[in-house]
């Protein structure tokens, strides 16, 4: 296959930009004029006139929930609703128009509280039981940390006053809040998906993922279905029959007793093909700063009763991390407040002075809220940075008064991590901000909100240009998933993974880059998205 008559961004630093390519197979064999590349075809070759449209090499999501964000696709959509009252009736609408039976479960994700236009609290169990006390309902906050129930689910569920705290969460039984590991509570009594479930929810999710341009996604999955060996099994389906369209690396997120297994079944970082992948470790350390459980140092500033939650202590992060480490696994830890850092990098700093191995790849997912002496940890100890742009959209607007000017200052830094050499990564955290590759790009480059706000943006000395951004959203996730040699650039023998725009991207006013369209994408040379 030939692709000509294109303005080609390769992201390689040896040859910058190209006309056309030559496909042979599912990898690069020349990348060059069209000159060139037109001289090279065969009779009968497929050949695609680009008339001039820009091509970047095929996005990489470097954190996101794929298997999760499938399923928000077949529940109540509850992003940007205004009102406790408006989720009331988007609920009960939902139940109506489904005609769902007395009993069946009614999930919903997305909603938040700091978008509500009159009161602005969470909402409770006695909101939900107004939609219906027939049905076990759970409506999860946007960040996934946080999640409201009715009465109907307390009772299933058999969640009463003398049931016991757990250890790394919170729960209100009067309020139906649950947040962090209190979640479990609920979770492990709903439905089961089967493996065939999983994976019409994958092959939904990935097709949405293709129209915005992603070609590989590092994704936490295996929690979501109940068993990890389900998920694992869906996957691996899909890889067997060929249906994967984007390229997997799964950040497996275990717990002691269920990592200890899944190394024992010869599971492991690298294992897999280049369709389907074991990546890290992934290990949540704290919860997230719209719900105030993200772990400070210091009380919240906008409630001082607060400094978050953290989910292990230093003792259990020693041990869950250095039991992977020691198994040559890599890690990536959920880190959004500055405490869950300070320990983590401490756990980092123990199994590297005891156990030292070089180009480890570890890494800090989030990377929100943190000081000086942070951001040059992650240079000092060779630590992978997965940062996610999208989130300036909402936490710009909170994140002062939630932490304070001072510390805010050196907060998603993410001009600062590039300048002292940090390998950055960018992905999106959806189903917890929008899958939308192009808006997450406007929020690197401009500092802003999706509607332009505040003008010239926050902390814009943190911007970055359009080019950095597109290296760190494809060089660096491929970096991070130790696959820079095979992906990530439009460079010969590389995967063929690209993605067509309707608009050149580094022409483009910034503050229109999250309106440019996807037009194609292919992975491995094959179409997988058109809209042309």
């Amino acid at each position: 296959m030939i692709l000509y008559n294109g303005n080609f961004i390769t992201m390689d630093k040896r040859n910058k930009f190209a006309q056309a390519v030559k496909i042979k197979g599912n990898k690069f064999v020349k990348v060059s004029t069209n000159e060139e590349i037109l001289s090279m075809k065969f009779p009968g070759e497929e050949c695609i006139d680009l008339e001039g449209k820009t091509v970047i090499p095929g996005l990489n999501d470097s954190h996101m929930h794929l298997y999760g964000f499938g399923l928000t696709l077949q529940m109540v959509n509850l992003m940007n609703v205004q009102s406790i009252d408006e989720i009331i009736l988007k609920v009960k609408s939902y139940i109506n128009d489904k005609n769902i039976a007395y009993n069946r479960w009614i999930q919903g994700r997305g909603w938040n509280q700091d978008y509500f236009t009159g009161d602005k609290r969470f909402p409770t169990r006695m909101d939900l039981d107004q939609i219906s006390t027939k049905h076990p309902i759970i409506l999860t906050r946007a960040c996934g940390h946080m999640a409201v129930v009715n009465s109907k689910t307390l009772e299933v569920c058999g969640i009463n006053h003398l049931t016991e705290e757990v250890e790394g969460g919170a729960f209100d039984i009067d309020l139906g809040l649950f947040r962090e590991n209190a979640l479990s509570l609920i979770f492990e009594n709903m439905p089961k998906p089967r493996v065939d479930d999983i994976k019409e929810t994958l092959l939904l999710a990935m097709k949405y993922a293709n129209s915005k341009g992603l070609t590989s996604i590092q994704t936490d999955d295996l929690s979501h279905a109940g068993n990890y060996k389900q998920v694992l099994k869906a996957y691996e389906a899909l890889r067997d029959e060929g249906k994967l369209t984007c390229r997997i690396y799964e950040q497996s997120l275990l717990n002691k007793e269920e990592l200890i297994e899944f190394l024992s079944l010869g599971y492991n970082t690298g294992v897999g093909n280049e369709f389907f992948k074991i990546g890290p470790l992934k290990v949540l350390s704290d919860g997230s700063l719209g719900a105030r459980t993200a772990a400070l140092t210091k009380p919240y500033a906008d409630d001082p009763s607060t400094r978050g939650i953290m989910c292990y202590s230093q003792e259990e992060l020693d041990d869950l991390i250095g039991t992977a480490h020691q198994a040559g696994m890599q890690i990536a830890v959920h880190c959004i407040g500055d405490r869950a850092m300070y320990m983590v990098f401490e756990s980092y700093e123990k199994i590297l002075e005891k156990d030292y191995r070089a180009n480890h790849r570890h890494g800090i997912i989030h990377c929100q809220i943190m000081d000086e002496y942070l951001l040059n940890k992650y240079k000092e100890l060779d630590i992978c940075a997965y940062v996610q742009p999208i989130f300036l959209h909402y936490d710009l607007h909170i994140v002062e008064d939630r932490v304070g000017k001072e510390l805010a200052k050196t907060s998603y830094a993410f001009k600062s991590m590039i300048d002292k050499g940090i390998h950055t990564s960018f992905g999106t955290d959806c189903p917890v901000e929008a899958l939308d590759t192009m808006s997450n790009i406007h929020c690197a480059v401009t500092r802003s909100d999706l509607s332009g706000e505040p003008i010239g943006g926050w902390n814009p000395k943190e911007r970055l240009s359009v080019y950095e951004a597109l290296y760190h959203y494809t060089q660096e996730g491929a970096y991070t998933s130790f696959e820079e040699n095979t992906k990530g650039s439009i460079t010969e023998n590389k995967f063929a993974d690209l993605v067509v725009l309707k608009d050149d991207i580094l022409k483009t006013k910034r503050s229109n880059i999250k309106d440019i369209e996807v037009l194609m994408t292919f992975v491995g040379g094959k179409m997988v998205y058109k809209n042309c």
